[in-house]
């Protein structure tokens, strides 16, 4: 099985940038449709990014143009790139992997390895 550990996080004024990083072991995520994820307290988690092992890409309309998620294979890890950071991006983020899919999906219930999760605040 996957093992995902997320980094990056913090807190950020409106309009910056971070960098979420997603660090896997015990398998490589070629195998596996990858996705990160964001949940506020008392609301459902939802999806942000998804990426394939082909690389292709897919993203939430609250992001899109302003989120960038990638793959490096050779590092087993998976970014999200933040840009034009708002108030509503405030979030805890969770890096996910998926052995069920075959196509890209934002549907976190698809997912079955989750990581830790990583606070990001803009404010």
């Amino acid at each position: 099985d996957v093992q995902l550990v997320e980094s990056g996080g913090g807190s950020v004024q409106p309009g910056g940038s971070l960098i979420l990083s997603c660090v896997a072991s015990g398998d490589t995520i070629g195998r596996y449709c990858m996705g990160w994820f964001r949940q506020i307290p008392d609301k459902e988690r939802e999806g942000v990014a998804g990426i394939e092992s082909d690389g292709s890409t897919s993203y939430a309309d609250s992001v899109k143009g302003r989120f960038t998620i990638s793959q490096d294979n050779a590092k087993n890890t998976i970014d999200l790139t933040m840009n034009s950071l708002k108030p509503d991006d405030t979030a805890m983020y969770f890096c996910a992997a998926s052995s069920r899919l075959t196509g890209l999906s934002l549907t976190p219930g698809t997912y079955n390895y989750w990581g830790q999760g990583t606070q990001v605040t803009v404010s």
